[in-house]
């Protein structure tokens, strides 16, 4: 079944952990610039992160079923138009030309694309912007780390794809652990504004006040140039983040490391997923192409790629503000 509620039984037991110490590796803005510190040789988790224009991206053949669920209004040009912010080394970010915009979600993006049998037309756009031109409809859907939130489903309608984590990290020479709030009183942390880190950041902030305790000093930065910068200098302590891009500068720089892991949806889980407008019809075939992505492996295949098979999901899932309050209202 393609459309199924949120429910814990549908993801792996990795997404049912909150917060896991630091072993390995949003959702969020993934950035506005990519970090320094690329890499073109294998990395030292033992993945070839390719920045140059020439992806060779893995591609699928259609699914008729699936395509015919996509609204006429949509299918007519025989585009999927797809937005992405370009901002965060493995998610989406530009190549070594400076200007291509290749990465995991408009690998699997592209996947989708090839199953409703339409051209991928990507539109980079900044993380503010992508709301607003998904409910225009300048955009039709948006592939760029965005985990679903009880805010967002009011407005949008999502599919999921991926394991929704973010990654705390510090410098090499830290003795910093963040298994939760208590961890992070008193630091200077660079987060984000409008995402889920920051509420998470805020929610911790209020049980930390009600201890009694120093709250954390939350620093707010526009790109993850910036943010990795202050990080690496020591302006800042921590920085939590995509945990894709935290793995992604343990294994290609010297001097940062993760130190610390939590699911976007704290303290329940949620998923990375793509965003359609609300009731406009697109999801349900989003979500179909992604399952079927799924079932031939090629979705197996780009997480592999770009170092990701941690955060994969065993089926992708159609996600409304209707299942989204039922299963909320659930848990309490």
């Amino acid at each position: 079944m393609l459309h199924r509620t949120r429910t814990a039984r549908a993801l792996p037991a990795l997404l049912l952990t909150a917060v896991v110490v630091p072993s390995l590796a949003a959702c969020s803005d993934p950035g506005a610039n990519a970090a320094p510190g690329a890499s073109p040789s294998a990395a030292r988790n033992g993945i070839t992160y390719n920045t140059s224009p020439e992806q060779h991206r893995i591609r699928d053949q259609k699914d008729p079923a699936a395509a015919a669920k996509v609204p006429a209004a949509i299918a007519q040009d025989g585009k999927l138009t797809v937005a992405t912010s370009a901002g965060s080394i493995p998610l989406s970010f530009h190549a070594t030309d400076d200007k291509t915009p290749v990465g995991s979600e408009l690998d699997i993006a592209q996947l989708v694309a090839d199953k409703l049998g339409l051209e991928l037309d990507i539109k980079v756009t900044s993380w503010e912007s992508w709301p607003l031109k998904t409910q225009s409809g300048e955009v039709e859907t948006v592939f760029s780390n965005v985990g679903i939130n009880a805010d967002r489903v009011k407005l949008f309608d999502f599919s999921g794809y991926r394991a929704a984590f973010m990654g705390f990290e510090a410098k090499k020479d830290s003795t910093l652990t963040v298994n939760g709030a208590d961890d992070v009183s008193g630091q200077k942390i660079s987060v984000g504004s409008g995402t889920n880190q920051e509420k998470i950041l805020l929610a911790w902030n209020k049980e930390l006040e009600a201890k009694g305790k120093a709250p954390a000093q939350l620093e707010y930065y526009a790109n993850e140039a910036d943010t990795i910068l202050a990080l690496s200098s020591g302006r800042t302590d921590l920085n939590l983040g995509p945990y894709p891009s935290a793995v992604y500068r343990a294994n290609t720089r010297d001097d940062l490391k993760v130190v610390g892991k939590v699911n976007a949806g704290w303290p329940s889980t949620t998923l990375v997923a793509a965003v359609s407008k609300r009731g406009n019809g697109l999801a349900p075939a989003l979500t179909a192409a992604l399952e079927s992505a799924i079932k031939d492996g090629s979705y197996g295949k780009v997480l592999e790629r770009w170092g990701l098979s941690e955060e994969a999901v065993p089926s992708s899932e159609t996600i409304t503000a209707e299942d989204f309050a039922a299963t909320e209202g659930a848990k309490k």
